[in-house]
């Protein structure tokens, strides 16, 4: 029998194995290592815009005029004028610092209850977090030498300061949480120690060499602050579960009775090909953000297909090479309780889906009815879902000192923390034409050498006031005066982040549905299979949409996490969430029809080899879905709302695949359609044969296998 490519592969690093471990360690120390001396580049305000914001960020930077770290500080008081002494303290103690520049004076609130006093961070703002602690030191002195008076800091440079940390100690969190968890999981499942730590092992070098590449890459393509945890979430989820597909196959092989040879051949030939098809899948639909047009979604791209080959790679290359040297060692380390629950693990997981598929099979107009009702119940209030870019006073929740702080300044000086920045450019900024239009404005910078000017716009009704901001304001003052304005800030950001985001997303909604349709026709060669993929698929990410807005944009249920509802959904999540699902459904979907066509293909009916391909794989589905479903619950405790919001709908939604649409909808919709699966395109009936077939004896090896090895 012909082996096919991941046949080759696994056969190959079995009998090499020592050149697939070493060049293994050897590629992910050198990727780690020269990854790490170069460090990370992240991308600057204007590329992680659009339109006009953007615009006005790139005029800036190109000018040489980039933003100072601005930071405002309101001191508040019980009594009118109660401020005065703590705020001619505090200007002493800013200034003392030596770090800040432009320092105004207090400007009272209409009660003259509260003051407010700005300044901005002297050097370059892309460093101004790390220099930031003694200003931070400062007002805490005032606050705690003056405890009448309550004294809120809120900027670019506290907030940075703050996020970063912030971020740091979440990706330890999610780090030293989810690597325990899924090595508890793959105990229980396997029973064994060295069972458990192979997959979990492979995941995580493979996670450090993807972040070594992704370093070097950032110097060509910069990177939001977020993209290491986004890798680390795919990456090790992804990672783990290739492993234990290929493992789970060749243990289940060997409990069947197959010597050790046939037994990895025959899981490189099955599982080891339908982790490349997976794999596969998985880049190509990661690689559909880059359509979107936002350079925030090419990194994620980047990202996510860089760690999803190398997890791809190291399972079908040095995972057989290691099952290859281990031999009966795999099984080292047995925990005796966990052991003997491992041993009746395929056996009661095959009994369950039995019994679950029993009635599925039996009746399946009812249950595929019964399913899709679930799923678009659940989706439905995806309909009113509401998208923006979260700034940080939501990012943090309502309790979070950042917030606090955001909310006391924004209602007491309404549109000071978030104001729109106009920049106007010119080819002469000192024409009287253009001269007449700024005089209009407050507070008016001119920067002759650049034919630049800027200013900045209270927006205390938020959009709808940067909207007359846009449209009225500023074309009755500049647009007849040759000059043209740019409007940049928080809401201008976030308006026009949206705006790209709805254009983008048809073009890679297309790309991605278009892609899986063909990956799917090739690989099964069954239109219906490819069709049923992609239904399937939308109402798994359907679904996921509509629990992400029901516990983040109205709160439901918020609270049994530690989050909060905000009123909106992150920005970028719907169109990752899409991606990701995309790809991710994969890995199940072609795990299981794989095995499905294998039974068929022996010659068993429809409904048999649906019962038999879903019973052998509920096993390793089951422990796949558990390690992703418990990896990103991790990601839904961490402090920031985005995170939280990608951790719950990806663990929704993984939920949802593993257990409602494999097991139920997925069965059932098969059943009905009957041959009809199995029906292939006239002209692809030419192209090479994928085969998903088992051998039925254990081809000869190509050379004699390692002495000592686990192929004897």
């Amino acid at each position: 029998m012909r082996r096919n490519l991941a046949a080759r592969i696994g056969v190959w690093s079995a009998h090499h194995r020592k050149t697939a471990i070493l060049g293994w360690l050897l590629f992910v120390v050198l990727a780690a290592g020269i990854g790490g001396a170069s460090g990370m580049v992240e991308m600057t305000d204007a590329e992680n815009g659009a339109g006009d914001s953007a615009r006005a960020e790139q005029i800036l930077s190109d000018a040489g005029l980039g933003h100072r770290a601005g930071e405002l500080v309101m001191v508040s008081a019980a009594g009118p004028d109660g401020w005065r002494t703590a705020a001619r303290e505090l200007t002493a103690a800013l200034r003392d610092t030596g770090e800040v520049t432009g320092l105004a004076d207090p400007v009272a609130s209409k009660d003259r209850k509260d003051a407010l006093i700005t300044f901005e961070m002297k050097g370059d703002p892309d460093t101004a977090p790390d220099r930031v602690q003694p200003v931070l030191d400062a007002v805490a002195g005032v606050q705690k030498s003056q405890p009448d008076v309550t004294v809120s800091q809120f900027g670019d440079a506290s907030a940075g300061k703050w996020l970063g940390d912030l971020l740091a100690d979440d990706f330890k969190k999610a780090e030293f949480t989810a690597v325990p968890l899924a090595l508890g999981i793959l105990l229980v499942a396997f029973g064994a120690v060295v069972a458990a730590l192979l997959p979990v092992g492979l995941a995580l070098t493979a996670c450090m060499a993807a972040f070594g590449l992704l370093s070097l890459a950032s110097h060509q393509l910069h990177l939001f602050q977020t993209t290491y945890s986004v890798m680390f979430l795919m990456g090790f989820a992804v990672g783990v579960d290739y492993c234990l597909f290929y493992l789970r196959r060749e243990r289940d092989e060997r409990a069947a009775g197959r010597d050790a040879e046939t037994a990895l051949r025959i899981a490189a030939a099955t599982s080891g090909r339908a982790v490349l098809v997976s794999g596969l899948t998985v880049m190509v639909a990661m690689a559909g953000m880059f359509l979107s047009g936002l350079m925030l979604f090419k990194g994620f791209a980047l990202a996510t297909i860089t760690v999803v080959c190398i997890a791809m790679l190291g399972s079908v290359t040095v995972l057989p090479a290691l099952l290859s040297w281990l031999g009966d060692r795999i099984d080292a380390g047995r925990v005796p309780l966990l052991n003997r629950r491992g041993k009746r693990g395929k056996g009661e997981s095959g009994r369950i889906a039995g019994r679950v598929l029993r009635p599925v099979l039996n009746h399946p107009k009812f249950f595929a009815a019964a399913s899709v009702a679930v799923l678009l119940v659940l989706a439905a209030p995806a309909v009113g879902m509401k998208t923006e870019s979260l700034g940080l006073d939501k990012q943090f929740g309502s309790d979070s000192t950042l917030s606090v702080a955001y909310r006391h300044i924004s209602e007491t000086f309404p549109g000071g923390p978030a104001p729109a920045q106009v920049v106007v450019e010119a080819d002469d900024i000192t024409a009287p034409a253009v001269r007449k239009a700024l005089a209009g404005f407050d507070h008016v910078t001119v920067h002759r050498a650049q034919n630049i000017a800027e200013f900045e716009v209270p927006l205390p009704g938020g959009e709808k006031d940067l909207t007359a901001l846009r449209d009225d304001r500023l074309p009755a003052a500049f647009d007849s005066s040759g000059a043209h304005a740019y409007v940049t800030g928080e809401v201008a950001g976030s308006v026009d982040f949206n705006d790209q985001l709805k254009r983008g997303i048809a073009p890679v909604f297309l790309f991605i549905t278009a892609v899986t349709f063909l990956l799917m026709l090739f690989c099964f060669r069954s239109y219906v299979i490819a069709v049923t993929s992609i239904i399937l698929n939308l109402l798994s990410v359907a679904a996921a949409y509509g629990v992400m807005t029901a516990v983040f944009q109205h709160g439901w249920g918020a609270g049994l996490i530690g989050s909060e509802g905000v009123g909106a959904v992150e920005s970028w999540m719907p169109l990752f969430v899409l991606v990701v699902l995309f790809g991710l459904s994969m890995d199940y979907h072609v795990f299981v029809v794989s095995r499905i066509r294998e039974a068929h293909g022996r010659g068993i009916g429809n409904r048999a080899a649906i019962d038999e391909g879903i019973r052998r794989t509920a096993g390793a589905v089951t422990g796949a879905a558990v390690i992703m479903v418990a990896v990103f619950s991790v990601f839904a405790t961490l402090s920031m709302q985005d995170m939280q919001q990608m951790g719950v709908g990806l663990a929704v939604a993984v939920l949802l695949d593993a257990t409602l649409v494999r097991m139920v909808l997925l069965p059932s919709v098969m059943a009905l359609l009957g041959e009809r699966n199995w029906r292939t395109p006239r002209g692809l009936g030419r192209l090479p044969g994928l085969d998903h077939g088992e051998p039925a004896e254990a081809p000869a090896a190509p050379a004699p296998a390692p002495a000592g090895s686990g192929l004897r």
